[in-house]
């Protein structure tokens, strides 16, 4: 394969910057233009080896620069590779890159680092996914499950469940290649047995997924009210900065607003929405039905009901649109003092309440806490748990449980080992998309597209 380089830190101004390169002729193109304080004969170097030196074009110094040596296959690539660590501004970056690629490096497509260290079996395809998981959390807890999967942990898991399968095909293959020899009814039900433990730790992984969504995607929540309510009050407590404008006039939201919080190492992702009321002007009315279709979309909907002042008719109306299960009623400036009380006939379908003063942020732990209880989020243990945060490999393990039903039925209607075995093979093939064993080519290049450039 061809030599690739690439910046890899963030585009702006650092006190570092990163230019990566990778393939055989890496030491080549680095001996062109490295200049070390103190020479060395590459044959010497041993990998994880760190060098001080210039970055020179035609004699001129380029800039001061430390380089990591990484010899194969002991690199992220597994292949030579090298990592030119400058300084940071863009400008010097940009031209260590040209230099590299005036002396016959290629500049690298994004994920072609870590695409090369799948191919040359550094890693399989889950753990690269892993890759792109890290880069992009967004809390504690995602990045944790993320590194357990680029750890293995997954893989390991994964082949488990196809040892089991590999197990039970050996029987059979044996029945198909020696027909002489029938397979007992003991032996049919103990295959049986095995292919429904094998079903429900496929079935364990894809319900994993309910939590794995959460703790990579965040909870979807709505902030529900009519205007003046306190909603931008709340958002700007929570988010601890004044995000939305907050007036005495009512319907000064419009559209919605969109932030991400962490609750106890998972995000919230929060939708400030337009005041739902009846109103004459057309820009406030479609954030007002945008309100309505966030609000029974939501995985939560906080709505925010003014305290102080008895239950308006909007403030009805948003009740029957929302999820009683899903939705937390908030009660909001009990600094003016509260009319509106639990008992509320209106109000007797929601369990979960709380009282708050928006404004002197007053009450925004117990709404935490609230939260925290409805999601049971102390109850996700990742330590101890492999959670599915990847819909792809949660889709893929839902056509494994369709062909593991389709084997047991097979089984159910005395159908021949030969049909049996096709189900089975599915599963195993089904399995190795995860890993990446049996994942197409259109597949891995897409997965590939969306890391950044440089990873």
């Amino acid at each position: 394969m061809s030599t690739i380089a690439s910046i890899s830190t963030a585009p702006g101004i650092g006190g570092i910057g990163i230019i990566r390169m990778s393939g055989e002729k890496c030491f080549e193109i680095l001996r062109k233009i490295f200049y070390p304080k103190n020479p060395y004969k590459i044959e010497e170097i041993k990998g994880y080896n760190i060098k001080y030196g210039y970055i020179k074009e035609n004699e001129k110094i380029i800039d001061e620069v430390l380089v990591s040596f990484f010899k194969a296959p002991h690199s992220y690539t597994a292949e030579n590779m090298c990592e030119i660590n400058s300084h940071g501004g863009i400008v010097v970056m940009r031209e260590i890159l040209d230099i590299c690629l005036k002396n016959g490096a290629e500049l690298a497509q994004p994920g072609e680092f870590t695409k090369r260290a799948f191919l040359n079996g550094r890693m399989d395809l889950s753990q690269a996914e892993a890759v792109i998981d890290i880069i992009n959390a967004k809390s504690n807890r995602e990045a944790k499950e993320g590194i357990k999967q680029l750890e293995g942990f997954l893989t390991q898991e994964i082949n488990k469940i196809k040892q089991k399968i590999l197990d039970i095909m050996t029987n059979i293959e044996v029945s198909i290649d020696y027909p002489e020899y029938d397979v007992e009814e003991m032996q049919e039900n103990e295959i049986k047995d095995k292919l429904t433990n094998i079903k429900e730790e496929l079935e364990k992984l894809e319900k994993s997924f309910d939590n794995g969504k959460i703790i990579k995607e965040g909870i979807k929540t709505a902030i529900i009210g009519r205007p003046n309510a306190g909603k931008s009050s709340l958002l700007n407590a929570i988010l601890k900065e004044d995000r939305a404008i907050v007036t005495e006039y009512e319907g000064t939201t419009r559209d919605t607003i969109e932030e991400f919080v962490n609750i106890n190492g998972i995000p919230l992702k929060l939708i400030d929405t337009a005041g739902i009321r009846n109103t004459e002007n057309a820009v406030e009315k479609i954030g007002i039905e945008k309100s309505k279709k966030i609000a029974k979309e939501a995985d939560l909907s906080l709505v925010i009901i003014d305290g102080s002042k008895p239950l308006e008719k909007e403030d009805i109306e948003i009740l029957k649109i929302v999820n009683p299960n899903k939705t937390i009623i908030i009660l909001n400036k009990i600094d003016l003092g509260l009319i509106i009380k639990d008992e509320n006939e209106e109000l007797k379908d929601f369990k979960n309440k709380v009282e708050i003063s928006a404004l002197n942020k007053e009450g925004i732990n117990e709404l935490y806490n609230k939260i925290t209880q409805m999601f049971n989020l102390n109850q996700i243990n990742l330590d101890n748990e492999i959670i599915i945060t990847n819909e792809r490999h949660k889709n893929i393990i839902k056509k494994a449980i369709n062909n593991v039903e389709k084997a047991i039925d097979s089984l159910n209607n005395n159908m021949s080992v030969d049909i049996v075995a096709i189900s089975i093979k599915e599963v195993l093939s089904n399995l190795g998309e995860i890993t990446g064993d049996e994942a197409g080519e259109e597949i891995i290049n897409e997965i590939f597209a969306r890391f950044c450039l440089g990873k």
